[in-house]
């Protein structure tokens, strides 16, 4: 129906940390960009000025929440006065609708550059997605956006056919939360889901906090600028910019303490203490300003939250100076670790299937591109697993297939022949209504 050269259909997930958005077939998305929004508020506009303006435009004009919004690495790079940085979701659940579409609107019109009218959409989804979410979905597309069909497919599923699995273990570690899901025969056993909210923004949040507890200070670049004083020799001028929010200074150090994370950070092979890891070689890295700080320890005991989350109590500790680290320890104290999450997520699963799970553990997500995850994984589960499993851990040798894979399945289901008919078209909508989706794409 929408298959063949004439159409293609095109793929986008929404992830807590990023929006990846592209044409079904290829390899890789053509859009990457921060799944948050630039947010300042503003008088009441006129409803004909917010008509004259260009919909394909990243910054829209809500008239109703009179917020002005700024979507894209480019236009988040860009500091505003009294701009707060927000997401649109929660525990991998939309939260704001006017936002997403905000987000939707820069991925298909003016990253892709296409008129959604012409693209049936297929659209990666939350484990946790409700059907009222789904069906708000299907509304906003069919209604807004006119596409001519739709399909709501959820992650593990899509990072399973990626992987050429049809039943797998997909361990999910994204920005805001880790995710352990069984699939099998293509079907999310949603009784034995587990989650974790220790995700790859939280690591980050534990690496700055420890950092600013050794007296390190991490400069978003848009507090200094570079004066030359002789030819050649720079100097770093603080700049005093009072009315920039906590929102984005946090959003801005974030974006540098995820690349020191992804450059020297590597989960340890065996679990994280003081002891064995206090003359570990240090580290060193150069900030933007042109400070190179060492990093020691905290290198391996970072990444050794996401298996004892119990270390992150020493590290962030109910302090005010990040906003949204209040809570960390009511986090970590419920929390478990990906290895005991694992087994409790398979334990949940039919006797006959647990082997199968065992031997087909898949990682994907941003975090879990991180250095010796993979054998760190595989080396907890050999020893807390059953005789019995055979344990296997795969994942892409690839960074950048770990990291998209959930939009690479949704690239290679989209693109096949045989899928073609699956599709929540725009006819179906109109006879039987949103909730005819649950029926379409179980």
């Amino acid at each position: 129906m929408y298959g063949g050269d004439e159409v293609s259909a095109i793929v986008v997930d929404l992830g807590s940390h990023t929006c990846k958005a592209g044409y079904a077939g290829e390899d890789a998305p053509k859009a990457v960009f921060p799944s948050v929004v630039g947010s300042i508020d503003e008088m009441e506009t006129d409803d004909a000025d917010n008509a004259n303006k260009n919909s394909g435009s990243a910054q829209e004009s809500k008239s109703k929440s009179k917020s002005k919004f700024f979507v894209g690495s480019q236009d988040l790079g860009f500091r505003r006065d009294h701009m707060e940085v927000l997401s649109p979701m929660k525990d991998g659940v939309v939260v704001d609708w006017d936002m997403v579409e905000g987000i939707w609107d820069h991925a298909l019109r003016k990253c892709l550059l296409i008129d959604p009218k012409e693209h049936p959409m297929l659209f990666a989804e939350s484990c946790s997605n409700s059907q009222q979410q789904r069906e708000k979905t299907a509304e906003i597309m069919f209604e807004k956006y006119q596409v001519p069909a739709l399909f709501l497919a959820k992650n593990a599923v899509l990072t399973s056919f990626a992987s050429g699995r049809a039943t797998s273990l997909v361990v999910d570690c994204g920005g805001g939360s880790t995710t352990v899901v069984p699939v099998h025969d293509g079907y999310v056993l949603q009784k034995a889901v587990s989650t974790s909210p220790i995700g790859g923004d939280f690591l980050s949040d534990c690496l700055l906090k420890s950092l600013e507890s050794k007296g390190l200070s991490i400069k978003p670049r848009y507090a200094f600028k570079r004066k030359e004083v002789r030819p050649g020799e720079f100097q770093i001028v603080d700049l005093d910019l009072p009315n920039t929010t906590e929102s984005y200074k946090l959003y801005s150090q974030r974006v540098i303490v995820s690349d020191i994370k992804e450059c020297v950070c590597r989960a340890p092979d065996t679990p994280y203490d003081d002891t064995s890891y206090s003359n570990i070689p240090m580290t060193p890295y150069e900030l933007p300003d042109g400070q190179t700080i060492e990093i020691g320890a905290d290198r391996f005991k970072i990444p050794d939250i996401l298996f004892n989350p119990s270390l992150a109590l020493v590290r962030v500790i109910s302090d005010q100076t990040i906003p949204g680290m209040e809570n960390s320890i009511e986090i970590t104290s419920y929390a478990h670790g990906l290895p005991q999450m694992v087994v409790e997520s398979i334990s949940k699963c039919d006797v006959d299937i647990r082997r199968e799970l065992y031997s087909s553990i898949l990682l994907s997500g941003g975090t879990a591109s991180m250095q010796q995850l993979k054998e760190r994984l595989e080396k907890d589960l050999l020893e807390e697993s059953p005789q019995a499993a055979r344990v296997k851990v795969l994942a892409s040798g690839n960074a950048t297939e770990r990291r998209f894979s959930v939009w690479i399945g949704g690239s290679i289901l989209a693109s096949l022949g045989s899928f073609q008919q699956m599709w929540f078209s725009k006819s179906e909508f109109e006879e039987h209504g949103a909730s005819y989706i649950q029926r379409k794409c179980p």
